[in-house]
């Protein structure tokens, strides 16, 4: 699946930090959501089914993330975040590495890890652009 081209209609890219990647750091699983995600996701909590990949390789996964207001309680601020399970994917991030949050013309969620060892990887991209 990731070692042909994925053609997203939009997405965002971001190199991952400790927080994102180490489980020994945080058992976080979620991405800090920012106007780039929002784009994609929008203003109302969502569970959609997404495909994990690891670009350059065929490993890839099918799962489920979701998008939420971890404020949704609080009326005058909000912060979403996109939550995401442990799968076989995330499980080999590693700080550093790159990740593509986008969807594809069929509406398909694709999350893609580019490793730091892939000719595709793009550098330290410190925010979601």
């Amino acid at each position: 699946m990731a070692t042909s081209p994925i053609y997203l209609k939009q997405s965002c890219i971001k190199t991952l930090t400790a927080v994102e990647a180490n489980r020994d750091a945080s058992n976080q699983h979620e991405f800090n959501g920012v106007a780039q995600l929002k784009q994609i996701f929008g203003n109302a909590r969502v569970t959609k089914d997404v495909v994990f990949s690891i670009r350059g390789t065929d490993i890839f996964c099918d799962d489920t993330v979701t998008w939420y207001d971890a404020r949704e309680n609080s009326p005058d601020r909000s912060e979403f975040r996109l939550y995401f399970r442990d799968n076989y994917v995330m499980e080999r991030a590693e700080e550093g590495d790159n990740i593509i949050v986008g969807i594809d013309k069929s509406d398909k969620i694709h999350i893609i890890l580019i490793k730091q060892s892939n000719s595709d990887y793009e550098g330290n991209i410190p925010n979601w652009r």
